[in-house]
């Protein structure tokens, strides 16, 4: 069983920096891809960052250039660090993990099909 966990989150304001992490005990990263995604209230969930169990990485657009996706296999971790943040970016920010037979199609496409398991979310809201 695939539990994830985020960690962080809070209010920053426009311009600022932040960072969320989630916890994911039990996955096996040669075996998945791990994900980021958001959803601002009244809007639908969007993908917005991936990572492969390579270390390949994958943005929208809508955060290319901003946000940067890692990963600390030995922790079992999972972060997401943003910069130059906007009001736009305010939303509820969820961890995912696409397991083994949807991996690849996963770090290209970022869709929430693609992903089996996720976290509860944290809220992320930014300032203007």
């Amino acid at each position: 069983q695939v539990q994830l966990q985020e960690f962080g989150g809070g209010s920053v304001q426009a311009g600022g920096s932040g960072s969320v992490s989630c916890a994911v005990p039990g996955v096996r990263y040669n075996a998945y891809c791990m994900g980021w995604f958001r959803q601002a209230l009244g809007k639908e969930r969007e993908g917005i960052a991936a990572i492969g169990s390579g270390g390949s990485t994958s943005y929208a657009d809508s955060v290319k250039g901003r946000f940067t996706i890692s990963q600390d296999i030995a922790k079992n971790t999972l972060y997401l660090e943003m910069d130059s943040l906007k009001p736009e970016d305010t939303a509820e920010y969820f961890c995912a993990a696409a397991s083994a037979q949807t991996a690849i199609q996963a770090l290209g496409l970022i869709t929430s099909q693609l992903f089996s398991y996720w976290g509860q979310g944290t809220q992320v809201t930014v300032s203007s």
